[in-house]
């Protein structure tokens, strides 16, 4: 099941839906990093190109458990 948030990018509040276990590891890497849950998907909404936010998302945080294995 998808939860849904809404984040603020940019000045422009956006919702976004993804697996509640998607969710845990980005905001654990926010705590890692030491900054806040917005910056961290600030950060992501800048690097991720053309491809939608929800896969760049999706993205960070298998690259994130990956670099754990």
């Amino acid at each position: 099941m998808l939860k849904k948030r809404s984040v603020m990018i940019a000045k422009h509040r956006t919702s976004v839906a993804l697996e509640p276990e998607f969710w845990a590891v980005l905001e654990k890497e926010a705590a890692i990093a030491r900054i806040s849950f917005a910056q961290l998907i600030m950060t992501i909404d800048r690097e991720r190109g053309p491809r939608p936010l929800a896969s760049a998302l999706r993205l960070h945080a298998l690259a994130a458990l990956q670099r754990k294995v």
